[in-house]
């Protein structure tokens, strides 16, 4: 598939702590991040102006899922734009609960785990052609995932039995399954289900659940790309190795807890491998695969980017403490205890991890070391502005976000999902898009023509009111 469309969901941990008696439900600190988008009834579930939707998953996260993006660069500028929303939203909830005269400190993390062992979730979604068969394309998919959180990881300092150990990743801990169809208990490594908010009988989306939430943005374009690289070449049968595992998801968590990425899993085969040799040959095979087919300068960017991070693993992962999220914070944390001259098993050190992943800018441990230039940038923060309120302009994202901002301005009763729009009081005028690459339509365009002369009537017969 040479155009791919790209969205990733993210789900938020939020804490209240509060400095006194009174304390305040995270329920309702949710309900009012909400409440600053809109005021129906249903605002626990709401569109926004650039495509993307935000709502309250299960277990009281808040999750931004990003609108439909054409490239693996797109996908990130959006997932940033996520944070700054969050991050707007969390500045008018704290002045609602100041207003309830509850003292404390709300804080939202874009992490993977809390405290007590709970585990949300960041989810990939690729477009992939229906007619290769899903079975075969996860087979071939899912020793690459296993081994990808080497460079995709976030990092995680863990209390074991055997005392604190720091984790390559945080979700691979929570990971159970192969191949499953749920996204909280028994979680897996390729989730199986079929809702492609597209022509069924061309497409499939593809929901990846094993992955980390990234801070790095050098990470989270490497961990898009090169996937994408890698779901093409499975599209076009060009994948001629077999890396079976021979129990992937005990492999998932034996990589996380190897910080040198060397320790050698048992395929399918009898052969073994280490996690950096079995990037090292799905990445060989990306170069030469860039070099036969048609593909994007981005894709072929992220195969470069892979081949240095693999370089640098294999001879001192410290090289990359500017670009990889896991060896970032460890560094940063081990910068942290001999400037202390504390140790790993400080409580404090679990509070360093977590304010990481902090979303705002003035508290977050990683914007700390951004506003330092101490870590490498692949975006703007002019793009990323834009992206708050600006559709992708080449995907379906670009009719939706036009058509919510043309509504609101004209107090238009509507409503929406990925697919469909719904409008009128009765939203009994429906137009349906089954193909996220479209950008515009006839019967869209009809919609808006109908409101804005709704509109312009509206005004005349004020103007007339106001003569007579």
């Amino acid at each position: 598939m040479q155009k791919r469309i790209y969205g990733v969901e993210t789900e938020y941990g939020i804490i209240f702590t509060p400095e006194g008696r009174k304390t305040l439900p995270v329920e309702k600190a949710i309900r009012f991040l909400f409440e600053k988008l809109i005021t129906t009834e249903h605002f626990l579930n709401v569109f926004l102006e650039n495509g993307a939707r935000f709502y309250q998953d299960t277990g009281c996260h808040p999750e931004y899922a990003t609108p439909e993006c054409a490239s693996p660069r797109q996908l990130i500028v959006y997932d940033k734009a996520g944070e700054r929303i969050l991050e707007e939203l969390q500045d008018y909830a704290e002045e609602k609960i100041r207003e309830e005269r509850i003292a404390g400190k709300l804080s939202i993390f874009k992490n993977n785990t809390d405290f007590v062992g709970n585990s949300y979730g960041c989810h990939e979604n690729y477009l992939v052609d229906r007619d290769v068969d899903f079975y075969y394309l996860a087979e071939q998919l899912i020793p690459f995932l296993v081994t990808r959180q080497i460079y995709a990881g976030a990092g995680k300092v863990f209390q074991t039995q055997e005392g604190v150990h720091y984790c390559v990743s945080q979700r691979a801990q929570h990971i159970y399954q192969k191949i499953s169809g749920t996204t909280t208990n028994d979680r897996s490594i390729i989730n199986t289900r079929d809702e492609p908010h597209a022509d069924r009988e061309k497409f499939r989306r593809l929901h990846v659940i094993v992955g980390d939430s990234n801070m790095s943005e050098y990470t989270n374009f490497l961990k898009i790309g090169a996937c994408a690289v890698v779901l093409q070449m499975i599209e076009d049968n060009y994948i001629n190795k077999d890396f079976t595992l021979r129990n992937p998801v005990k492999a998932i968590k034996d990589i996380s807890y190897d910080t040198t990425c060397k320790r050698k899993l048992r395929l399918d085969n009898g052969r073994e491998y280490s996690p950096i040799e079995i990037q090292r040959e799905y990445c060989e095979m990306a170069q030469k695969y860039v070099e036969q087919y048609p593909v994007s300068d981005e894709l072929k960017q992220s195969v470069v980017m892979w081949q240095h991070v693999l370089d640098c693993l294999d001879t001192d992962p410290d090289k990359l403490d500017r670009q990889i999220d896991w060896v970032i914070k460890r560094r940063l944390i081990e910068n942290w205890i001999q400037g202390h001259d504390s140790r790993w098993s400080d409580p404090r050190v679990f509070m360093l991890d977590l304010q990481y992943h902090d979303l705002r800018m003035n508290r977050g441990l990683y914007y700390l070391l951004e506003r330092k230039g101490a870590v490498e940038r692949i975006l703007t923060d002019e793009e990323v502005d834009k992206a708050k309120t600006e559709p992708p302009p080449d995907t379906r994202a670009k009719m939706r976000g036009e058509f919510i901002k043309l509504a609101r301005q004209n107090g238009i009763q509507y409503d929406l999902d990925w697919s469909n729009i719904r409008l009128g009081n009765l939203l009994n005028v429906r137009v349906i898009c089954n193909n996220p690459f479209e950008t515009d339509t006839e019967k869209v365009a009809e919609l808006v023509r109908t409101i804005q002369k709704t509109n312009l009537r509206k005004t005349s017969l004020s103007k007339l009111v106001i003569q007579s």
